[in-house]
């Protein structure tokens, strides 16, 4: 592990990738800069990094660029491991139900797969 990364990020599946992927260089560049604040940070600001209530574990990083807001899913595994779910465009001032559940099946699924793997 590099010595100034505090933490390590991994993506699970393809469902953050097919976000990511979608996005503009812009917003893919601000990504980008909050995952590596995620990495490297002792204490992330909640600004950009919060436990989302009501979830057992589950986080989002906020990233917003101009007007636009976008969150990505993801939950800590094995102490500093960072597995990063889904992300999409926030459009509204609540969080999607149906966001936060998808991220819950990955989260398990990664889980299921793990345990087939061990």
């Amino acid at each position: 592990m590099n010595e100034k990364y505090i933490r390590t990020i991994y993506v699970f599946g393809d469902v953050f990738w097919d976000f990511y992927n979608a996005m503009n260089i812009a917003i893919q560049g601000k990504i980008d800069w909050v995952i590596d604040l995620v990495k490297s940070l002792p204490q992330i600001p909640e600004k950009y990094f919060k436990h989302i209530e009501g979830t057992s574990g589950l986080y989002e990083m906020r990233i917003k660029l101009g007007s636009n807001i976008y969150r990505i899913f993801c939950f800590f595994a094995e102490g500093r491991l960072v597995i990063l779910l889904n992300g999409f465009q926030k459009k509204s001032e609540k969080t999607p139900r149906t966001e936060i559940k998808k991220a819950e099946r990955l989260k398990q699924k990664y889980y299921e797969e793990k345990a087939r793997k061990n």
